[in-house]
Formats: C-alpha cells, structure tokens, sequence
C-alpha cells in the first residue's frame, strides 16, 4: 500500500489553496494601485511637468533634497522619467536654472510699469530683483550656481542672455546712451558690475539672514526695502585717501 503524502495533501488544502489565492490578489492589488498613482501625461507635457515637480521639490527641499527620484515621486512618474527627458541631475537643473531666468526676466521687463517718475522707474528693476529672490529663494539660488550647471545647453545660454541684456539696457537708461552687450568700455562694464554687485550682494545678505543685525539697529518700521531704497539714492559722500 502506498505512503499518505500528508505534505501534499496540505499544500492541496481547501485553507492553504485560499492562502495562496489571497496572497496573489494581494500582490496584484498592490502593483494596480502602484501604477494608479503615476499620472499620465501626454507627449510635450511630461517635460513640463517634470520642470514643475523639480521647482516643487527645490523650494521645499532645497538643493540636498532635489535629486531625478525625488522629482519623479513628486511627478507621480517612473524613475527614469527625468533621465529620459534631461539626462542627469545637471541637465535637470540646467533646464530648471533656464526656467528661473524666463521667469525673473519677464518680472523684470514688467517691473517698471507702475511707474510714474523717473525715480520710481530706476528703483523698480532692483526692487523686482529682490522680490523674485524672495518668493522664489531656492530658484534664484541654482540660477548662480555656475559650478552645477551647464551652459551648453542652448535654453540656459538664451535665458541668461536675456537676463544679461536686460541688465546692460537698464544700465544704458540710467547713462542715456546706448550699450552694445557684446563690446563695453570700461566705463559702462564698470557701471554694470557695480549695480549687479550691489544688488546681488544686498539679496544674499538678505535671503541668508545678515541684514536682520543691521536692521535692528535702525529707527523702528524700518524694512529691508527701505534701506536698499537709501543705498541707491544716498549720495556717496567722503573722500577716497590722498584725494
């Protein structure tokens, strides 16, 4: 008489049957809910919506915590979404970098609207200026990060051109005379480098937490904005050493 296989009955069980049955529905359940949390995208609106997600990411997170997964969770895409459609990290944020030029130019080319005076004319481009880096402090941040991006790529290259152009009209507004971007004096080179250091200086003074010091210090009610105000109206007054 043959041996009862009592292994093979109980794999053949109605209860380990329905054991396996469960854990497979399980399985499958998991792996339908997975794939209802990407968002499905037509052809050209991935790209942008990765642009998105990684502008998402880099304001909340910061730089540390801006990487291709991060952006495709935020995306609700595969992680080899971003590769796919910029490369690596630097072609991402190379793409991100050229999305904060549009953006910054377009408030600068707006900036001066409201304005009624000459005065008020010349002191909206930096106030604009700071306003962007303000409400968007971790864009502005990669827009100068020279070291992590690659200006190769021909969206960053025209963005930042625009942005550079726009800087050198201002520029030649405020000396009523023209400036070709691409042959300066010393004198209109001077003149750029002085306003753009004196702006970018004062928002990372700023955006970093080194002006609340001297603020303090100054009459009550006293904003940010105000003292920059000062800074570009104040006459320079002293005399420079054996003058």
């Amino acid at each position: 008489m043959a041996k009862t296989d009592t292994k093979g009955d109980a794999a053949r069980s109605p209860r380990a049957l329905r054991k396996t049955t469960s854990t497979a529905a399980s399985r499958a359940s998991r792996r339908a809910r997975s794939a209802k949390t990407e968002t499905p995208y037509h052809h050209g609106a991935l790209r942008e919506a990765l642009l998105q997600a990684a502008e998402r990411v880099l304001e909340r997170d910061g730089l540390a915590g801006l990487t291709l997964r991060a952006v495709a969770r935020e995306a609700g895409v595969s992680h080899a979404a971003p590769t796919h459609h910029f490369g690596d990290l630097t072609g991402l944020l190379s793409e991100l970098a050229a999305v904060g030029f549009r953006q910054f130019n377009a408030v600068m080319n707006a900036s001066c609207d409201a304005a009624t005076t000459p005065l008020e004319a010349a002191l909206a481009r930096p106030k604009a200026y700071i306003a962007y880096a303000q409400a968007h402090p971790g864009m502005y941040g990669i827009m100068f990060r020279t070291e992590r991006l690659d200006y190769s790529r021909p969206s960053l290259h025209e963005a930042a051109e625009a942005s550079f152009a726009g800087l050198t009209n201002a520029i030649g507004m405020m000396r009523q005379e023209q400036i070709s971007g691409d042959a300066l004096t010393l004198n209109q080179g001077a003149a750029i480098a002085r306003a753009w250091s004196l702006v970018h200086g004062f928002t990372m003074l700023l955006l970093d937490g080194r002006l609340k010091d001297i603020l303090a210090r100054l009459p009550e009610g006293t904003t940010a904005e105000r003292l920059l105000e000062t800074m570009l109206t104040a006459p320079v007054t002293g005399k420079l050493p054996g003058s």
